[in-house]
């Protein structure tokens, strides 16, 4: 539990029910029925998505960023790479592999490439981790990243057991108003969001999730949103922290909406996040990489730009670096 100067608002903790499950901040439920996720398979994927894209080339994420300001990368899906000032250099949920999936075979595949691959990556020194879902807690990428730069991996409660007989070991866990010290004496602040985690069917809501807010020794913060569903959560933390330079927002798996509103934002409601969020500019996320469900592939960014007004609410290019004031 933290409490902040700027109006007394408090970002409550998560606390786990009799069952050892977690529930959203609002107290629902975090997993949905397994007669609801059945149903939701039998309806199909929807539009078929272009298979072998390329991404347009870019220039090098920048080697300097101004005082005052963080470069974001956006390697793809909810990856960016996050250059600090001082340069600090963070990761979030990194996935590098072609499938986000337990098997290698099956399961949602690449419609395009890693927009920076893992071995062109500079050094990492911090790895956030919003929660356990496949197309955001990827091992594979997680153990190389650990083994070429032991980075301080940061994630919600009831993950550091599972990654570090995983081969990652060392996560620092965390509740929701949690923070811990990042590299170059920034700090991250785990956040509530509106969604759940699971690895299989029979840990779901076991273990936390959530998003990060980062705020940079110097000053100046951003906030990575990992997943959410809309909700009043959104509003306290843009109260708590006094808003953010740059908010990263998901803006993608939103169809259909009967199931899908309970986990994920649709690009109109992204909108609607950052004014909650009080974030100067956002950079739209978790769209265009992976077929995770029915919408066809170009829908949310055209329905962000469509519902922006005069919003700073930008789609980033893969392979797109933005140097932004946070």
């Amino acid at each position: 539990m933290r409490l902040r100067p700027d109006d007394g608002v408090m970002i409550q903790p998560a606390i786990r029910d009799a069952k050892g499950r977690f529930r959203n901040p609002d107290g629902s439920p975090a997993a949905q029925p397994l007669h609801r996720v059945a149903r939701m398979m039998w309806e199909g994927k929807g539009p078929r998505w272009p298979q072998g894209l390329r991404n347009p080339p870019h220039p090098p994420p920048p080697a300097q960023v101004p005082a005052g300001h963080a470069s974001f990368t956006f390697i793809g899906h909810a990856s960016f790479l996050i250059r600090l000032a001082d340069g600090t250099t963070i990761l979030t949920d990194p996935i590098f592999s072609e499938r986000c999936s337990p098997f290698t075979w099956l399961g949602p595949k690449r419609v395009r490439p890693p927009a920076l691959a893992l071995e062109d990556l500079p050094r990492i020194d911090a790895v956030l981790v919003s929660h356990g879902h496949y197309d955001h807690m990827d091992l594979p990428s997680l153990r190389a990243i650990h083994a070429r730069w032991r980075p301080r991996l940061l994630t919600g409660l009831g993950h550091a057991e599972f990654l570090a007989k995983n081969g990652i070991p060392g996560a620092i866990e965390l509740n929701w108003g949690e923070s811990a010290e990042l590299p170059g004496g920034h700090r991250a602040t785990y956040v509530p969001m509106r969604h759940f985690s699971a690895r299989g069917i029979r840990d779901r809501a076991h273990a936390l999730w959530g998003g990060f807010a980062v705020e940079a020794l110097a000053g100046g913060r951003f906030l990575f949103v990992g997943d959410t569903a809309a909700g009043g959560h959104l509003d306290v933390i843009g109260r708590a922290f006094g808003g953010f330079g740059v908010a990263l927002i998901p803006i993608g798996a939103y169809a259909p909406l009967w199931f899908m509103q309970a986990v994920h934002v649709t690009p109109e409601q992204a909108v609607e996040a950052q004014a909650q969020l009080r974030a100067r500019t956002a950079l739209a996320m978790h769209f265009g990489t992976f077929q995770l469900t029915q919408e066809a592939m170009e829908e949310p960014a055209r329905r962000l730009l469509a519902a922006r007004g005069g919003q700073d609410f930008r789609v980033p290019g893969f392979g797109e670096s933005l140097v932004l004031a946070i």
